[in-house]
């Protein structure tokens, strides 16, 4: 009897904590479950139906995964006492933040992400010598490559009028214009 009574009062006590911990693991169970269910569910129309390539099915998988994630742990918090409002103001100031940051260094970000595409699809090598075409009328830049980096290829001027100068030019322009190479 003594022990019973004992047992409601342990269970009176932690009643709320233990439905709230009930909750989130529920929330969590029925989160990977649905991510599950529908990254499968992907996988198997692209594979059936061909609808999208593999490139493109790999990141909507990613996609419906963080957000259903992303959802479970908004529950999460909110049932843990974190207001909804609260978390949103949050989340979205700081998603204003990063897209201000990002504009503002959109073009250290381009040569950065250029300069990864010259190093691994190669349309030139040290040594080779461009051209980058402005024109059809105007002649471009033209140089021996002597150096790439993140940000910049460095090109020995091969031109008479500056024959030996270094000339920098941003990885993202080779990109963005016509570029003649010889080897």
């Amino acid at each position: 009897m003594i022990e019973q009574v004992d047992l409601l009062q342990w269970l009176a006590t932690w009643r709320e904590p233990l439905i709230r911990t009930g909750q989130v693991l529920l929330i969590i169970l029925l989160a990977w479950i649905a991510q599950r269910i529908l990254t499968r569910a992907i996988s198997r129309l692209g594979a059936r139906y061909s609808l999208l390539p593999q490139e493109v099915l790999l990141p909507l998988r990613g996609l419906v995964r963080w957000l259903i994630m992303g959802s479970a742990l908004l529950m999460v918090l909110e049932r843990l006492g974190v207001s909804a409002t609260v978390l949103w103001t949050a989340l979205t100031g700081f998603t204003a933040v990063a897209a201000v940051a990002f504009f503002a260094i959109w073009s250290v970000l381009s040569n950065m992400f250029c300069a990864l595409l010259i190093f691994t699809m190669g349309p030139f090598r040290m040594g080779d010598t461009v051209e980058v075409i402005e024109s059809a009328d105007k002649p471009g830049v033209k140089g021996r490559v002597i150096a790439i980096n993140l940000f910049y290829t460095t090109l020995q001027d091969v031109s008479e009028e500056g024959a030996g100068a270094l000339l920098q030019v941003p990885n993202s322009l080779f990109f963005q214009k016509s570029v003649r190479r010889w080897r």
